[in-house]
């Protein structure tokens, strides 16, 4: 849940990953929440305080730091259940809660969070190989800052066995008409999605928020020799939404080599910033190999660190993506979000693939689509015409219907 504080009142917004927490917590000794800074992960594992003999500690209280890097054992074992608050901070905090668990493995005792990638940190995924389940806390989708706790479509239209069903469940989507451009620009972390209305305000937030992740956050993670750097490489990289990672170019481009700019695009993607979809292959160790497509993790920030007012195309197929990253990690199991492209140039934004069969999504900023849209979506199908489900052509406009034979072109609005 995220708190909201307005001027004159004070409500709760319900989250979307609060179902995969609770069962969670009922099945492994430990829970990892992880996710970008300022998501509302304390706000969530906050709320569980109230637990019986559930202790609350973060080692953002300099105390609890100091006790956490001189005395973890003790630390750990001052509650029969926990919940530890940023615990990137600490890592060696972990040696501690695996002896801990390996001697009493009550579900639900330790509950973690961190604003890094823990799974990406080798020696961390490491220490709690077997003990854990991970969970990511992604900014707020568009349904949870409505207040519904939820994210897009997409569950409804994958359970739905009749394709055809389509068109008349979205049309039946409770959702309003929404400047998409308005969505981008706000983004989804709580603060400037819901309380700052003016731009001036907003950016003054997001220029806190980036200081305070290159001082702080980044410095926890690896040393960076350069900030400078590592800024303008941030920059470039929210100018490429939707394009291919080229790591060579990139460098080229801010003046970096390729091993640094390798190096730093891992520490962004580590630390939830950057988010690299892999290409779909039918095989696949084929994808692993396959170029990713850089996005960020809100759009807004994005928006930010490029210097940029005007929302572009780029920024729409963003926010469709962030709702799917959302929605994919709420999911048991979990969907794949993928991308294809062909050495011809066919390429589709995004492809989910759910329980053995695909979905492929395409974002285009017009009102008005045409049959010409939907082309690289008619290549897909008939490529893979055993696995696919209907495809989907988001657009900007407000009408639904089928476009093309399988392509049901629907606003994005109806969708997330």
């Amino acid at each position: 849940m995220i708190i909201i504080h307005g001027m004159n009142d004070l409500h709760v917004l319900p989250r979307l990953l609060q179902r995969s927490l609770d069962l969670a917590l009922r099945s492994f000794p430990i829970v990892v929440v992880t996710g970008s800074r300022q998501t509302g992960k304390s706000t969530l594992v906050h709320s569980l305080t109230n637990e019986p003999s559930r202790a609350y500690l973060t080692l953002d209280d300099l105390e609890v730091l100091d006790r956490a890097r001189n005395a973890p054992e003790a630390l750990v074992r001052s509650a029969g259940r926990m919940t530890l608050d940023e615990v990137q901070r600490s890592p060696d905090l972990l040696l501690a809660v695996k002896r801990a668990v390996d001697e009493e493995k009550a579900p639900g005792r330790f509950l973690l969070t961190g604003s890094a990638n823990l799974l990406l940190m080798q020696r961390i995924s490491e220490t709690l190989a077997g003990r854990a389940a991970y969970l990511t806390l992604w900014p707020l989708t568009r349904r949870e800052q409505l207040g519904a706790g939820t994210a897009g479509a997409w569950t409804r239209l994958l359970e739905t066995g009749d394709d055809a069903a389509w068109k008349k469940l979205l049309e039946a989507e409770s959702g309003e008409p929404e400047d998409w451009r308005a969505l981008a620009r706000r983004g989804g972390y709580p603060v400037p999605a819901h309380e700052m209305s003016d731009p001036e305000a907003r950016a003054l937030w997001f220029d806190g928020y980036t200081r305070t992740y290159l001082e702080r956050d980044l410095q926890e993670l690896s040393t960076v020799s350069s900030l400078v750097d590592f800024r303008r490489l941030m920059r470039a990289a929210c100018l490429r939404l939707g394009n291919l990672v080229q790591q060579t170019e990139l460098g080229r481009d801010v003046g970096l080599p390729q091993p640094t700019v390798h190096r730093h695009l891992s520490l962004l993607e580590t630390s939830y910033q950057l988010v690299r979809i892999p290409a779909y292959a039918v095989n696949r160790t084929k994808r692993l190999l396959k170029t990713p497509k850089l996005y960020w993790c809100d759009t807004g920030l994005a928006l930010h660190l490029a210097g940029e007012t005007e929302p572009r195309g780029a920024h729409l197929e963003n926010l469709i993506l962030t709702d799917l990253l959302a929605w994919r990690d709420s999911q048991v199991p979990r969907p794949e979000i993928l991308y294809w492209r062909t050495a011809a140039g066919e390429e589709v934004d995004f492809v989910i693939e759910w329980q053995g069969r695909l979905v492929p999504v395409e974002v285009k900023a017009t009102q008005q689509p045409h049959l010409a849209d939907a082309r690289s979506l008619l290549a897909f199908r008939r490529e893979y015409p055993d696995l696919s489900r209907p495809a989907l052509l988001l657009h900007t406009g407000s009408e639904t219907g089928w476009i093309a034979e399988g392509v049901l072109a629907a606003p994005w609005w109806r969708v997330i």
